[in-house]
Protein backbone atom coordinates (compact mmCIF):
# COMPACT_ATOMS: atom_id res chain seq x y z
CA UNK A 1 0.00 0.00 0.00
CA UNK A 2 2.28 3.12 -1.61
CA UNK A 3 0.10 5.50 0.46
CA UNK A 4 0.74 4.27 3.90
CA UNK A 5 4.84 3.20 2.86
CA UNK A 6 4.92 6.92 2.31
CA UNK A 7 3.30 8.07 5.31
CA UNK A 8 5.66 5.35 7.12
CA UNK A 9 8.86 7.39 5.52
CA UNK A 10 7.42 10.74 5.78
CA UNK A 11 7.16 9.59 10.06
CA UNK A 12 10.97 8.16 9.93
CA UNK A 13 12.41 11.41 8.33
CA UNK A 14 10.31 13.71 11.25
CA UNK A 15 11.47 11.73 13.76
CA UNK A 16 14.97 11.73 12.11
CA UNK A 17 14.74 15.76 13.18
CA UNK A 18 15.55 15.82 16.55
CA UNK A 19 17.60 18.29 17.87
CA UNK A 20 18.29 20.75 20.52
CA UNK A 21 16.28 23.89 21.98
CA UNK A 22 14.05 26.48 24.57
CA UNK A 23 14.00 29.84 26.42
CA UNK A 24 12.42 31.89 29.49
CA UNK A 25 8.85 31.33 30.68
CA UNK A 26 7.69 34.74 29.95
CA UNK A 27 9.48 34.64 25.87
CA UNK A 28 8.24 31.29 25.65
CA UNK A 29 4.00 33.01 25.66
CA UNK A 30 5.17 35.72 24.15
CA UNK A 31 7.33 34.27 21.03
CA UNK A 32 5.08 34.45 18.15
CA UNK A 33 6.41 31.28 16.46
CA UNK A 34 5.38 29.03 18.62
CA UNK A 35 1.29 29.73 17.59
CA UNK A 36 2.68 27.86 14.64
CA UNK A 37 3.83 24.59 16.39
CA UNK A 38 0.54 22.77 17.40
CA UNK A 39 0.71 21.07 21.24
CA UNK A 40 0.56 17.85 19.98
CA UNK A 41 3.86 17.44 18.15
CA UNK A 42 5.47 14.20 17.63
CA UNK A 43 8.81 16.03 18.87
CA UNK A 44 10.07 19.74 19.63
CA UNK A 45 13.28 21.60 19.08
CA UNK A 46 13.79 24.98 19.03
CA UNK A 47 16.56 27.73 19.58
CA UNK A 48 14.64 29.95 21.47
CA UNK A 49 17.23 32.48 21.80
CA UNK A 50 19.63 33.77 20.07
CA UNK A 51 22.59 31.22 19.97
CA UNK A 52 26.28 32.72 19.31
CA UNK A 53 26.85 30.19 16.23
CA UNK A 54 29.94 32.02 14.85
CA UNK A 55 31.47 31.92 17.89
CA UNK A 56 30.81 28.34 18.09
CA UNK A 57 32.05 27.65 15.10
CA UNK A 58 35.34 29.24 16.14
CA UNK A 59 35.38 27.32 19.24
CA UNK A 60 34.49 23.75 18.53
CA UNK A 61 37.35 22.23 16.41
CA UNK A 62 33.79 21.11 14.03
CA UNK A 63 35.75 21.10 10.78
CA UNK A 64 38.61 18.78 11.16
CA UNK A 65 38.13 15.84 9.21
CA UNK A 66 35.98 17.53 6.67
CA UNK A 67 38.72 16.15 3.99
CA UNK A 68 38.38 12.88 5.20
CA UNK A 69 34.56 12.88 5.17
CA UNK A 70 34.39 14.38 1.47
CA UNK A 71 37.11 11.49 0.22
CA UNK A 72 35.36 8.97 1.85
CA UNK A 73 31.71 10.62 0.29
CA UNK A 74 33.89 10.18 -3.17
CA UNK A 75 34.47 6.20 -2.71
CA UNK A 76 30.71 5.91 -1.67
CA UNK A 77 29.21 6.78 -5.09
CA UNK A 78 28.69 6.73 -7.59
CA UNK A 79 25.28 7.68 -7.19
CA UNK A 80 22.92 6.54 -9.27
CA UNK A 81 19.32 9.17 -8.55
CA UNK A 82 19.28 12.81 -9.38
CA UNK A 83 17.85 13.21 -5.66
CA UNK A 84 20.75 11.40 -4.36
CA UNK A 85 23.17 13.30 -6.35
CA UNK A 86 21.61 16.66 -5.38
CA UNK A 87 21.48 15.65 -1.11
CA UNK A 88 25.44 14.92 -1.69
CA UNK A 89 26.21 17.85 -3.08
CA UNK A 90 24.70 20.00 -0.40
CA UNK A 91 26.81 17.64 1.76
CA UNK A 92 29.60 18.18 -0.13
CA UNK A 93 28.78 22.12 0.35
CA UNK A 94 28.39 21.78 4.21
CA UNK A 95 32.23 19.69 4.08
CA UNK A 96 33.71 22.18 2.30
CA UNK A 97 32.79 25.23 4.07
CA UNK A 98 32.58 24.27 7.50
CA UNK A 99 37.05 24.14 8.02
CA UNK A 100 36.18 28.12 8.29
CA UNK A 101 33.27 29.45 10.40
CA UNK A 102 33.13 32.48 7.68
CA UNK A 103 32.69 30.49 4.61
CA UNK A 104 29.93 28.57 6.37
CA UNK A 105 28.12 31.58 7.01
CA UNK A 106 28.59 32.82 3.79
CA UNK A 107 27.91 29.90 2.24
CA UNK A 108 24.81 29.28 3.72
CA UNK A 109 23.83 32.70 4.27
CA UNK A 110 23.08 32.14 8.09
CA UNK A 111 23.27 35.20 10.65
CA UNK A 112 26.57 35.05 13.32
CA UNK A 113 23.51 34.51 15.59
CA UNK A 114 20.61 32.50 14.98
CA UNK A 115 17.81 30.57 16.45
CA UNK A 116 16.06 27.40 15.18
CA UNK A 117 13.05 25.24 15.04
CA UNK A 118 12.30 21.44 14.29
CA UNK A 119 8.69 20.05 15.37
CA UNK A 120 6.03 18.28 13.54
CA UNK A 121 2.47 18.87 12.23
CA UNK A 122 1.52 15.50 12.77
CA UNK A 123 3.80 13.15 10.65
CA UNK A 124 5.17 16.01 8.47
CA UNK A 125 8.60 17.28 9.47
CA UNK A 126 9.07 20.88 9.73
CA UNK A 127 12.56 22.76 10.34
CA UNK A 128 12.85 26.54 10.26
CA UNK A 129 15.83 28.38 10.71
CA UNK A 130 16.75 31.60 10.33
CA UNK A 131 18.74 33.49 7.19
CA UNK A 132 20.39 36.20 7.13
CA UNK A 133 21.40 36.27 3.31
CA UNK A 134 18.63 34.59 1.26
CA UNK A 135 20.50 34.61 -2.06
CA UNK A 136 22.63 32.44 -0.47
CA UNK A 137 20.80 29.74 -0.26
CA UNK A 138 18.81 29.62 -3.50
CA UNK A 139 22.46 29.70 -4.76
CA UNK A 140 23.29 26.89 -2.78
CA UNK A 141 20.48 25.19 -4.09
CA UNK A 142 21.14 26.14 -7.73
CA UNK A 143 24.50 24.21 -7.40
CA UNK A 144 23.18 21.54 -5.83
CA UNK A 145 20.56 21.33 -8.97
CA UNK A 146 23.04 21.77 -11.52
CA UNK A 147 25.45 19.40 -10.42
CA UNK A 148 22.45 16.38 -9.69
CA UNK A 149 19.73 17.64 -12.65
CA UNK A 150 17.31 17.79 -10.06
CA UNK A 151 14.77 20.21 -11.66
CA UNK A 152 12.46 21.92 -8.96
CA UNK A 153 9.28 23.04 -9.63
CA UNK A 154 8.50 27.13 -8.45
CA UNK A 155 5.31 27.07 -6.37
CA UNK A 156 3.17 29.64 -4.53
CA UNK A 157 0.34 29.45 -2.21
CA UNK A 158 -1.16 32.91 -0.86
CA UNK A 159 1.56 34.96 -2.72
CA UNK A 160 4.48 33.30 -0.99
CA UNK A 161 6.82 31.45 -3.20
CA UNK A 162 8.61 28.37 -2.76
CA UNK A 163 10.78 25.94 -4.66
CA UNK A 164 9.33 21.93 -4.18
CA UNK A 165 12.02 19.64 -5.59
CA UNK A 166 11.11 16.18 -5.98
CA UNK A 167 11.31 13.42 -4.00
CA UNK A 168 9.06 10.58 -5.06
CA UNK A 169 7.19 11.39 -8.42
CA UNK A 170 4.97 8.00 -9.00
CA UNK A 171 0.96 7.90 -7.92
CA UNK A 172 1.66 9.90 -5.06
CA UNK A 173 4.25 12.44 -4.84
CA UNK A 174 6.29 13.96 -2.07
CA UNK A 175 8.64 16.92 -2.75
CA UNK A 176 10.66 18.60 -0.46
CA UNK A 177 10.00 22.25 0.03
CA UNK A 178 12.14 25.48 0.48
CA UNK A 179 10.58 28.78 1.09
CA UNK A 180 12.23 31.97 2.83
CA UNK A 181 9.85 34.73 4.46
CA UNK A 182 11.04 37.59 6.76
CA UNK A 183 14.59 36.59 7.63
CA UNK A 184 13.19 32.55 7.88
CA UNK A 185 14.14 29.26 5.82
CA UNK A 186 11.54 26.58 5.87
CA UNK A 187 12.15 23.35 4.87
CA UNK A 188 9.40 20.71 4.72
CA UNK A 189 7.80 18.43 2.77
CA UNK A 190 4.85 18.53 0.25
CA UNK A 191 2.59 15.42 -0.80
CA UNK A 192 -0.19 14.53 -3.28
CA UNK A 193 -2.21 13.64 -0.33
CA UNK A 194 -2.15 16.24 2.45
CA UNK A 195 -4.18 19.02 2.54
CA UNK A 196 -3.11 22.39 1.07
CA UNK A 197 -3.85 24.08 4.80
CA UNK A 198 -1.05 21.76 6.21
CA UNK A 199 1.62 23.16 3.42
CA UNK A 200 0.01 26.78 4.68
CA UNK A 201 0.09 26.13 8.44
CA UNK A 202 4.19 24.86 7.72
CA UNK A 203 5.15 27.66 5.80
CA UNK A 204 4.05 30.12 8.43
CA UNK A 205 0.89 31.22 6.39
CA UNK A 206 -1.98 29.83 8.99
CA UNK A 207 -1.73 29.69 13.15
CA UNK A 208 -2.63 26.24 14.55
CA UNK A 209 -5.53 25.78 16.78
CA UNK A 210 -3.81 24.45 19.58
CA UNK A 211 -0.69 25.76 19.62
CA UNK A 212 2.29 24.55 21.86
CA UNK A 213 2.60 28.55 23.56
CA UNK A 214 -0.90 27.94 24.89
CA UNK A 215 0.58 25.28 27.13
CA UNK A 216 2.79 25.08 30.22
CA UNK A 217 5.00 21.79 28.42
CA UNK A 218 8.07 24.04 27.88
CA UNK A 219 7.85 25.81 31.50
CA UNK A 220 7.58 22.19 33.24
CA UNK A 221 10.49 21.09 31.45
CA UNK A 222 12.94 23.25 32.24
CA UNK A 223 11.38 23.57 35.81
CA UNK A 224 11.01 20.29 36.42
CA UNK A 225 14.60 18.31 35.20
CA UNK A 226 16.37 21.77 36.04
CA UNK A 227 17.31 23.35 32.75
CA UNK A 228 18.70 26.57 31.68
CA UNK A 229 15.52 28.42 30.04
CA UNK A 230 16.93 28.78 26.71
CA UNK A 231 17.47 25.44 25.23
CA UNK A 232 14.92 22.57 25.39
CA UNK A 233 13.91 19.47 23.16
CA UNK A 234 11.30 16.76 23.41
CA UNK A 235 9.86 13.67 21.76
CA UNK A 236 5.93 13.19 22.71
CA UNK A 237 5.80 9.24 23.77
CA UNK A 238 2.23 9.99 24.38
CA UNK A 239 1.26 11.68 21.28
CA UNK A 240 2.69 8.83 19.03
CA UNK A 241 1.03 6.43 21.12
CA UNK A 242 -2.15 8.12 20.67
CA UNK A 243 -1.45 8.67 16.57
CA UNK A 244 -0.80 4.93 16.29
CA UNK A 245 -4.11 3.66 18.48
CA UNK A 246 -6.71 6.27 17.85
CA UNK A 247 -8.99 7.36 14.60
CA UNK A 248 -8.60 10.79 15.44
CA UNK A 249 -6.71 11.35 18.96
CA UNK A 250 -4.59 14.06 17.26
CA UNK A 251 -3.20 15.41 14.25
CA UNK A 252 -0.93 12.50 13.02
CA UNK A 253 -4.09 10.15 13.86
CA UNK A 254 -6.08 11.78 11.68
CA UNK A 255 -3.79 12.05 9.07
CA UNK A 256 -3.07 7.78 8.82
CA UNK A 257 -6.76 7.65 9.02
CA UNK A 258 -7.31 9.61 6.33
CA UNK A 259 -4.57 7.67 4.41
CA UNK A 260 -6.26 4.44 4.67
CA UNK A 261 -9.84 5.88 3.32
CA UNK A 262 -7.87 7.66 0.14
CA UNK A 263 -6.58 3.85 -0.48
CA UNK A 264 -9.21 1.63 -0.29
CA UNK A 265 -7.72 -1.21 -1.15
CA UNK A 266 -7.05 -2.83 2.19
CA UNK A 267 -7.46 -2.42 5.72
CA UNK A 268 -5.77 -0.48 8.00
CA UNK A 269 -2.65 -1.97 8.88
CA UNK A 270 -2.63 -0.35 12.32
CA UNK A 271 -6.08 -1.55 13.00
CA UNK A 272 -4.88 -4.27 15.84
CA UNK A 273 -3.33 -1.31 17.92
CA UNK A 274 -7.01 0.52 18.12
CA UNK A 275 -8.88 -2.03 19.96
CA UNK A 276 -10.17 -0.65 23.30
CA UNK A 277 -7.39 -3.38 24.83
CA UNK A 278 -4.50 -2.27 23.12
CA UNK A 279 -5.60 1.89 23.10
CA UNK A 280 -6.04 1.20 27.37
CA UNK A 281 -2.58 -0.72 27.58
CA UNK A 282 -0.15 1.26 24.94
CA UNK A 283 -1.26 4.69 26.64
CA UNK A 284 -1.14 3.30 30.00
CA UNK A 285 2.48 2.56 29.07
CA UNK A 286 3.25 6.08 27.61
CA UNK A 287 1.76 7.59 30.73
CA UNK A 288 4.33 6.10 32.29
CA UNK A 289 6.68 6.87 29.81
CA UNK A 290 5.78 10.44 28.41
CA UNK A 291 8.71 11.98 26.96
CA UNK A 292 12.38 12.48 26.03
CA UNK A 293 13.67 15.19 26.79
CA UNK A 294 16.67 17.27 26.50
CA UNK A 295 17.99 20.60 27.80
CA UNK A 296 21.01 22.17 28.65
CA UNK A 297 22.30 22.37 32.67
CA UNK A 298 25.05 25.24 31.85
CA UNK A 299 26.18 26.45 28.84
CA UNK A 300 28.87 29.53 27.72
CA UNK A 301 30.38 30.22 24.27
CA UNK A 302 33.26 32.74 23.06
CA UNK A 303 35.63 32.21 20.48
CA UNK A 304 38.31 30.78 22.60
CA UNK A 305 36.43 27.85 24.25
CA UNK A 306 32.78 26.12 24.46
CA UNK A 307 31.55 24.67 27.84
CA UNK A 308 28.55 22.93 28.25
CA UNK A 309 26.47 20.24 29.94
CA UNK A 310 23.72 19.03 28.27
CA UNK A 311 21.20 16.15 29.93
CA UNK A 312 18.90 13.83 27.85
CA UNK A 313 16.40 12.48 30.25
CA UNK A 314 13.44 9.02 29.24
CA UNK A 315 11.21 10.73 31.67
CA UNK A 316 9.53 7.72 33.67
CA UNK A 317 6.28 7.59 36.60
CA UNK A 318 6.80 3.80 37.05
CA UNK A 319 8.19 4.14 40.97
CA UNK A 320 8.79 0.44 40.40
CA UNK A 321 11.51 0.31 38.00
CA UNK A 322 13.17 3.56 38.95
CA UNK A 323 13.39 2.19 42.51
CA UNK A 324 14.67 -0.70 41.46
CA UNK A 325 17.39 0.66 39.47
CA UNK A 326 18.17 2.99 42.39
CA UNK A 327 18.55 -0.28 44.49
CA UNK A 328 21.61 -1.08 41.38
CA UNK A 329 23.41 2.29 41.92
CA UNK A 330 27.13 1.89 42.86
CA UNK A 331 30.49 3.96 43.66
CA UNK A 332 32.01 5.90 40.78
CA UNK A 333 34.57 7.52 42.56
CA UNK A 334 36.30 11.24 41.92
CA UNK A 335 39.04 10.36 39.60
CA UNK A 336 36.29 8.90 36.72
CA UNK A 337 34.39 11.37 36.69
CA UNK A 338 36.91 13.91 36.42
CA UNK A 339 37.04 15.92 32.92
CA UNK A 340 40.45 17.61 33.13
CA UNK A 341 43.11 15.96 34.66
CA UNK A 342 43.14 12.41 32.88
CA UNK A 343 43.63 10.81 29.03
CA UNK A 344 40.48 9.15 29.94
CA UNK A 345 38.20 7.30 32.59
CA UNK A 346 35.59 4.60 32.98
CA UNK A 347 33.61 3.89 36.04
CA UNK A 348 30.67 1.46 36.55
CA UNK A 349 28.80 1.76 39.62
CA UNK A 350 27.07 -1.45 40.76
CA UNK A 351 25.68 -2.92 43.61
CA UNK A 352 26.33 -6.46 42.80
CA UNK A 353 24.35 -8.13 45.82
CA UNK A 354 21.06 -5.74 44.41
CA UNK A 355 21.08 -6.77 41.54
CA UNK A 356 19.20 -9.95 40.44
CA UNK A 357 16.55 -9.02 43.25
CA UNK A 358 16.26 -5.26 41.53
CA UNK A 359 16.25 -7.18 38.06
CA UNK A 360 13.49 -9.34 39.19
CA UNK A 361 11.63 -6.45 40.91
CA UNK A 362 11.45 -5.25 37.41
CA UNK A 363 10.98 -8.44 35.37
CA UNK A 364 7.98 -8.88 37.77
CA UNK A 365 6.56 -5.26 37.37
CA UNK A 366 6.60 -5.75 33.24
CA UNK A 367 4.31 -9.10 33.89
CA UNK A 368 2.10 -7.04 35.88
CA UNK A 369 -0.96 -6.48 35.02
CA UNK A 370 -1.62 -9.23 32.72
CA UNK A 371 -1.77 -7.58 29.14
CA UNK A 372 -4.92 -7.86 27.16
CA UNK A 373 -3.68 -6.53 24.02
CA UNK A 374 -2.49 -9.18 21.84
CA UNK A 375 1.08 -7.83 20.66
CA UNK A 376 1.50 -6.57 24.73
CA UNK A 377 0.51 -10.01 25.73
CA UNK A 378 3.35 -11.94 23.16
CA UNK A 379 5.78 -9.72 24.57
CA UNK A 380 5.00 -10.48 28.52
CA UNK A 381 5.11 -14.24 27.46
CA UNK A 382 8.57 -13.56 26.21
CA UNK A 383 9.82 -11.80 29.18
CA UNK A 384 8.19 -14.34 31.50
CA UNK A 385 10.60 -17.24 30.05
CA UNK A 386 13.66 -15.27 31.14
CA UNK A 387 13.57 -15.17 34.85
CA UNK A 388 16.50 -13.17 36.39
CA UNK A 389 16.64 -15.01 39.46
CA UNK A 390 19.12 -17.17 38.54
CA UNK A 391 21.67 -14.17 38.23
CA UNK A 392 21.79 -14.61 42.13
CA UNK A 393 23.60 -17.43 41.93
CA UNK A 394 26.25 -16.27 39.45
CA UNK A 395 26.21 -13.03 41.68
CA UNK A 396 26.65 -14.50 44.92
CA UNK A 397 30.83 -14.35 44.84
CA UNK A 398 30.58 -10.73 43.87
CA UNK A 399 28.26 -9.91 46.74
CA UNK A 400 29.47 -6.47 48.40
CA UNK A 401 31.10 -5.25 44.85
CA UNK A 402 30.20 -1.85 44.91
CA UNK A 403 31.57 -0.72 41.57
CA UNK A 404 34.77 -0.91 39.09
CA UNK A 405 36.80 2.05 38.10
CA UNK A 406 40.12 2.69 35.43
CA UNK A 407 41.82 5.85 34.45
CA UNK A 408 44.86 6.30 32.13
CA UNK A 409 45.95 8.94 33.67
CA UNK A 410 48.72 10.18 31.56
CA UNK A 411 51.31 8.21 29.08
CA UNK A 412 54.43 8.16 26.43
CA UNK A 413 55.02 5.94 23.93
CA UNK A 414 58.68 4.29 22.35
CA UNK A 415 58.78 2.22 19.05
CA UNK A 416 62.76 0.28 20.00
CA UNK A 417 63.34 -2.17 17.46
CA UNK A 418 60.01 -1.99 15.90
CA UNK A 419 58.45 -3.40 19.27
CA UNK A 420 56.37 -0.46 20.54
CA UNK A 421 55.40 -0.13 23.76
CA UNK A 422 55.45 2.56 27.01
CA UNK A 423 58.40 4.92 27.47
CA UNK A 424 55.94 5.33 30.55
CA UNK A 425 52.16 4.89 32.13
CA UNK A 426 50.19 6.59 35.10
CA UNK A 427 47.19 4.31 35.27
CA UNK A 428 44.56 3.00 37.75
CA UNK A 429 42.20 0.10 38.19
CA UNK A 430 39.96 -0.06 41.24
CA UNK A 431 37.60 -2.35 42.28
CA UNK A 432 34.78 -0.74 45.37
CA UNK A 433 33.90 -3.65 47.58
CA UNK A 434 32.29 -2.98 50.90
CA UNK A 435 34.61 -5.51 52.60
CA UNK A 436 37.71 -6.03 49.75
CA UNK A 437 39.76 -8.01 52.59
CA UNK A 438 37.26 -10.66 52.38
CA UNK A 439 36.32 -10.55 48.33
CA UNK A 440 39.99 -10.65 47.39
CA UNK A 441 40.42 -14.04 49.53
CA UNK A 442 36.97 -15.63 48.26
CA UNK A 443 38.45 -14.97 44.64
CA UNK A 444 41.81 -16.22 45.07
CA UNK A 445 41.03 -19.75 44.87
CA UNK A 446 39.73 -19.39 41.01
CA UNK A 447 42.42 -16.94 40.46
CA UNK A 448 46.11 -18.89 41.32
CA UNK A 449 48.13 -16.44 40.13
CA UNK A 450 46.61 -14.18 42.94
CA UNK A 451 47.43 -17.37 45.63
CA UNK A 452 50.44 -15.98 46.65
CA UNK A 453 49.41 -12.46 46.76
CA UNK A 454 49.25 -11.22 50.58
CA UNK A 455 48.30 -7.37 51.04
CA UNK A 456 46.49 -5.51 54.12
CA UNK A 457 44.42 -2.62 54.03
CA UNK A 458 46.38 0.35 53.79
CA UNK A 459 49.26 -1.79 54.09
CA UNK A 460 52.82 -1.96 51.18
CA UNK A 461 51.73 -2.36 47.21
CA UNK A 462 52.90 -5.37 45.93
CA UNK A 463 54.26 -5.73 42.62
CA UNK A 464 51.98 -7.98 40.55
CA UNK A 465 53.61 -7.58 36.86
CA UNK A 466 54.82 -10.99 36.53
CA UNK A 467 50.82 -12.48 37.60
CA UNK A 468 49.12 -10.20 35.28
CA UNK A 469 51.76 -11.56 32.36
CA UNK A 470 52.30 -8.27 30.51
CA UNK A 471 54.78 -8.58 28.03
CA UNK A 472 58.37 -7.31 29.01
CA UNK A 473 58.04 -4.75 25.63
CA UNK A 474 55.22 -3.31 26.93
CA UNK A 475 57.70 -1.69 29.58
CA UNK A 476 55.04 -1.70 32.35
CA UNK A 477 55.08 -2.39 35.83
CA UNK A 478 52.23 -2.46 37.95
CA UNK A 479 51.34 -2.94 41.32
CA UNK A 480 48.55 -3.61 43.95
CA UNK A 481 47.48 -3.03 47.12
CA UNK A 482 44.28 -2.06 49.58
CA UNK A 483 43.10 1.65 49.76
CA UNK A 484 40.73 1.83 52.75
CA UNK A 485 37.59 0.07 50.79
CA UNK A 486 39.19 -0.69 47.42
CA UNK A 487 41.42 -2.97 45.56
CA UNK A 488 43.91 -0.85 43.08
CA UNK A 489 46.31 -2.14 40.66
CA UNK A 490 48.47 1.03 39.79
CA UNK A 491 51.83 1.51 37.42
CA UNK A 492 53.82 4.90 37.87
CA UNK A 493 53.79 7.62 40.53
CA UNK A 494 50.75 9.50 39.30
CA UNK A 495 48.63 5.72 39.74
CA UNK A 496 49.98 5.28 43.01
CA UNK A 497 49.40 9.11 44.22
CA UNK A 498 45.57 8.49 42.48
CA UNK A 499 45.22 5.58 44.38
CA UNK A 500 46.44 6.75 47.75
CA UNK A 501 43.57 9.87 47.20
CA UNK A 502 41.03 6.35 47.27
CA UNK A 503 41.66 6.62 50.79
CA UNK A 504 39.85 9.16 51.02
CA UNK A 505 36.57 8.52 49.40
CA UNK A 506 33.50 6.91 51.05
CA UNK A 507 31.86 4.02 48.87
CA UNK A 508 28.74 5.45 48.55
CA UNK A 509 25.83 5.04 46.01
CA UNK A 510 26.68 7.48 43.86
CA UNK A 511 25.93 6.92 39.77
CA UNK A 512 25.59 3.96 37.41
CA UNK A 513 28.28 4.50 34.70
CA UNK A 514 30.76 7.55 34.01
CA UNK A 515 32.99 8.38 31.04
CA UNK A 516 35.68 10.46 30.15
CA UNK A 517 38.30 11.36 27.44
CA UNK A 518 40.64 14.12 26.97
CA UNK A 519 41.13 13.74 22.65
CA UNK A 520 44.55 15.99 22.97
CA UNK A 521 46.30 14.07 25.88
CA UNK A 522 45.23 10.80 24.27
CA UNK A 523 46.27 12.06 20.43
CA UNK A 524 49.78 13.82 21.67
CA UNK A 525 51.66 10.97 22.24
CA UNK A 526 50.60 9.26 19.52
CA UNK A 527 51.52 12.20 17.02
CA UNK A 528 54.77 12.69 18.65
CA UNK A 529 55.94 8.49 18.07
CA UNK A 530 55.11 8.65 14.33
CA UNK A 531 57.10 12.31 14.50
CA UNK A 532 60.16 10.50 16.30
CA UNK A 533 59.90 7.34 13.95
CA UNK A 534 60.20 9.61 11.35
CA UNK A 535 56.76 8.44 9.39
CA UNK A 536 54.96 11.16 7.26
CA UNK A 537 51.80 11.37 9.60
CA UNK A 538 48.61 10.59 7.93
CA UNK A 539 46.99 13.67 6.51
CA UNK A 540 44.00 12.47 8.51
CA UNK A 541 45.55 12.35 11.88
CA UNK A 542 47.81 15.38 11.27
CA UNK A 543 44.58 17.30 11.51
CA UNK A 544 43.52 15.90 15.07
CA UNK A 545 46.58 17.78 16.52
CA UNK A 546 44.50 20.55 17.05
CA UNK A 547 41.19 18.45 18.47
CA UNK A 548 41.52 20.27 22.00
CA UNK A 549 38.42 18.34 23.24
CA UNK A 550 37.16 16.98 26.79
CA UNK A 551 34.12 15.04 27.27
CA UNK A 552 32.35 13.39 29.68
CA UNK A 553 29.19 11.25 29.54
CA UNK A 554 27.23 9.97 32.17
CA UNK A 555 24.14 7.27 32.40
CA UNK A 556 22.10 7.23 36.12
CA UNK A 557 18.73 7.16 37.27
CA UNK A 558 16.58 9.93 39.26
CA UNK A 559 13.17 9.74 40.75
CA UNK A 560 11.96 11.69 37.33
CA UNK A 561 13.44 9.06 34.55
CA UNK A 562 16.79 7.73 33.17
CA UNK A 563 19.11 10.72 32.62
CA UNK A 564 22.30 11.03 30.11
CA UNK A 565 24.23 13.47 30.70
CA UNK A 566 27.13 14.66 28.23
CA UNK A 567 29.48 17.72 29.90
CA UNK A 568 32.22 19.15 27.67
CA UNK A 569 35.25 21.52 27.06
CA UNK A 570 36.68 22.77 23.76
CA UNK A 571 39.37 24.72 23.22
CA UNK A 572 39.82 27.12 19.54
CA UNK A 573 42.84 25.56 17.45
Amino acid sequence: MKKLAIAAAVIAVGAGAYVLTSKDDNAVSANEMLQYIPADTLLFSGQLTPFPLEDYLYSMPMGLNSKASLEQLEQAGPFSTEQERFFVSLYKSYLTSFENPDLFLKTFGFPSQIESYTYTLGALPVFKIQVENEAAIWALLDKASEESGLVHKAESIKGLEYRAYPLIAEDETIDMVFAQQDGWLTITLNTSFNQASLLETALGLTKVDNPISDTNVIENITSTHGFLQDSISFVNHVELVKGLTSSDGNMLAKQLTKLVEMDGTQSDPFAEFKTPECKAEFGAIAANWPKTVMGLTSFSVDRKQTNFDAKVVIESNNQVILGALTKMRGFIPGFAQNLNDNVASVGIGLNVMQLAPALTEIWQDLQTPSYQCEALAQMQYGLSEQNPAMLGMMTGMANGVQGVSASIIDFTLTDENGEPGFKQLDSLIALSANDPDMLLNMVKPFVPQLANVELTKNGDAVDVTPYLMLPPELGVTAKMAVKDQHIVIYSGEKGEALANQLNDEQVVANGLTAMSLDYQKLLTPVLKLIEDSGEPIPEEISALKDYDMRMQFTFDVTDKGLAISTKANSKAK
